[in-house]
């Protein structure tokens, strides 16, 4: 059985002033999440602004996050994309780094049916067969919904081992956890649905908060684990308007806002993507203020 840990934190890329990607600060961020509670990180997945990213600009990423955190935590890479063939060659690149495992998203634009999306991971599990694979799912980026049925399926492939599942709906993760094995790990893919989704069989999560957080979200879920459900549900409401405030609008714009009013020069995120309105940062840093953040 693999396993990636219980809060796998979804890491930001930091930006120079010249909007090029600062690897030293990439270096030292990596490091903080993972003295702060992380078991693994994400290196290039939505909150790492992937669409935005060369291919060599993120394949040198993977190489200093794992020199960074290695071997105290587990390092993920997102190398999935709409065009199969090179979310192989992009998979196969990475393997050779030795990482610990690869987060597949969902085709998007071209939405194919669940056959072609079954083949599709199949596709890429094959052509790498000792490395890892997190499915990804999420919809509401990618317009297509991978049904409990196809992972289903694609858990019966050796090398795929895990969901992370944001599609905000919990019957869909219940769905899976009926009709996988206990060894096929779900992770929330949304902060506010970790406890929820923990008491249907999820065993942690992929997160933005844990940029903040991630000792009390480790908390949270070894008292759940631990049957003190009462102490992780305060945990978890206590936490919940900083987890809302994190996507009031597009992700990862506040979680790098909050991580500027932290001290931390992560720079601004790359166009499209643009800076939070005024008003927005006042309701974040007040969030901030409450939880004792700045």
């Amino acid at each position: 059985m693999v396993s990636f840990g219980r809060v796998i934190t979804a890491m930001i890329v930091p930006f120079d002033e010249d909007d090029n990607v600062n690897y030293g600060m990439v270096e030292q961020l990596a490091a903080h999440l993972v003295e702060q509670g992380s078991d693994g990180i994400l290196v290039c997945g939505t909150t790492g602004e992937s669409p935005t990213l060369t291919w060599q600009e993120e394949h040198e990423l993977f190489r200093v996050v794992q020199q960074a955190v290695a071997p105290g935590a587990k390092v993920l890479v997102g190398t999935g994309s709409n065009s199969t063939a090179e979310a192989i060659a992009a998979t196969q690149k990475a393997a050779k780094l030795g990482i610990d495992g690869t987060l597949q998203v969902v085709p998007y634009y071209n939405k194919p049916p669940q056959a072609g999306l079954y083949e599709h991971f199949r596709a890429i599990a094959r052509a790498c067969p000792d490395l890892p694979l997190m499915l990804y799912n999420i919809p509401g980026r990618t317009s297509v919904n991978l049904q409990p049925e196809t992972v289903a399926r694609l858990a019966e492939i050796e090398n795929i081992v895990a969901i992370k599942e944001a599609s905000g709906n919990l019957d869909i993760a219940s769905e899976i956890r009926a009709q996988t094995p206990s060894s096929f790990a779900i992770y929330s893919g949304d902060d506010s649905l970790t406890l929820p989704l923990l008491a249907v069989g999820a065993v942690g999560v992929v997160s933005v908060a844990s940029h903040l957080v991630g000792s009390q979200l480790q908390q949270m879920i070894q008292e759940f684990e631990a049957g003190k459900i009462e102490t992780a549900r305060e945990i978890h409401l206590k936490l919940l308007p900083l987890f809302k405030t994190l996507f009031c609008t597009t992700s990862p714009i506040p979680v790098k806002a909050a991580l500027k009013l932290q001290g931390w020069a992560v720079g601004g995120v790359r166009p499209p993507l643009c800076e939070m309105p005024e008003e927005l940062q006042k309701t974040l840093k007040s969030v901030l203020n409450s939880l004792s953040l700045i």
